[in-house]
This record gives C-alpha cells, sequence and structure tokens, in this order.
C-alpha cells in the first residue's frame, strides 16, 4: 500500500497494491493492524455507510460535533468524486483550509479523514458509489456542517456551481465565520 501524506496534518491518502491478471483484479481494501500503523494509533470503525450519487450532486459540508465526531475512511466503488475534507480543529496551523482528493473505481484510492473535519463530495461521472467506514456512530442531534460555497474556504468543486445538485438542507448550512467551537 502506498500512502501519501497531505498538506493537512492527519489527512491520508492510501492507494492499495492491485494484483492484475487476465481474470481481473485482486486487492486488499482494509486491514486494522496495517490502518492502524499507518495513521499512528488504533481507530476502531463501528459503521459502514454507502450513498449513490449522480452526475453533479454535492454532499456535504456535513460533520459530527464534540463527543460524537466522526474519523472516516472513504472510498469510491463505482464512477469518479471530488472528495474534499475541511479542517475544524480548533488551534490548528490549517484552520479552515481544505485538502480535495480524487477518488474513482479506477484508482482505488481511500481518503482518512480524522475526527475534527468537515467532510463533503461531488460526483464528477455520470453516477458514482460511495462508501465510508465511520469510528463513531451518527447522532441525529450532533450533525452539524458547513456551506459547500463558502467564501472563505473557496473550495473548487471542479464544476460550474450552475452545474450542482445540491439538498435543501446542505443550501441553509453555516460559513465557517459564523460557527462556534464544535468541540475539535
Amino acid at each position: 500500500m502506498t500512502i501519501t501524506k497531505t498538506s493537512i496534518e492527519g489527512l491520508i491518502i492510501l492507494t492499495p497494491r492491485v494484483f492484475n491478471d487476465d481474470r481481473g483484479y485482486f486487492f486488499e481494501s482494509y486491514n486494522t493492524h496495517t490502518f492502524n500503523d499507518i495513521v499512528g494509533y488504533a481507530v476502531d470503525f463501528v459503521q459502514d455507510n454507502q450513498s449513490f450519487s449522480t452526475k453533479g450532486v454535492l454532499r456535504g459540508l456535513h460533520l459530527q460535533k464534540g463527543k460524537h465526531s466522526q474519523a472516516k475512511l472513504v472510498r469510491v466503488t463505482q464512477g469518479e468524486v471530488l472528495d474534499v475534507a475541511v479542517d475544524l480543529r480548533s488551534g490548528s496551523a490549517t484552520y479552515g483550509k481544505y485538502e480535495s482528493v480524487l477518488l474513482s473505481a479506477e484508482n482505488n484510492q481511500q481518503f482518512f479523514i480524522p475526527r475534527g473535519f468537515a467532510h463533503g463530495f461531488i460526483v464528477l461521472s455520470d453516477s458514482a458509489v460511495f462508501q465510508y467506514k465511520c469510528d463513531n456512530y451518527y447522532n441525529k442531534q450532533s450533525e452539524g456542517g458547513l456551506h459547500y460555497a463558502d467564501p472563505e474556504i473557496n473550495i473548487n468543486w471542479l464544476m460550474s456551481t450552475d452545474d450542482l445538485n445540491v439538498s435543501d438542507k446542505d443550501k441553509e448550512l453555516p460559513f465557517l465565520k459564523d460557527v462556534a467551537d464544535l468541540g475539535f
């Protein structure tokens, strides 16, 4: 497995070693021991989620607050997305900065997002299946997020805003300047 550290401490891109032959391919997508060695601490994933979306669907930027915050290991099993994580850890040198990575069924890459980040993605292909492991259970009362078009964060979503398909709920999320301490 190849590990790529990003410009934001804690965000890691993982690329598996793929074994191809005339029958197809095989790769190990997750191994607890290997993963914990890579991140440098024990992560206990307790919930797996999957979504299907069509081109232009933007989901995010979502988070769970305080003791319900979640670390995520995300990947795409069909299609291609631009995946984005925004640092919201108080005192972080990269607070309010984001990192993005193209995840696809072709590159098999995974993106590890530790606790303390808002997360979102946009579908760039005709459709995409997005999978993610979470290290904490979803808690409705602790959900929150940031507006996807926050000018202070200035995310390049690689698509015109005219082509985005965003839920009404996500359109109402606050801007970074309006968010209080989230307990990270």
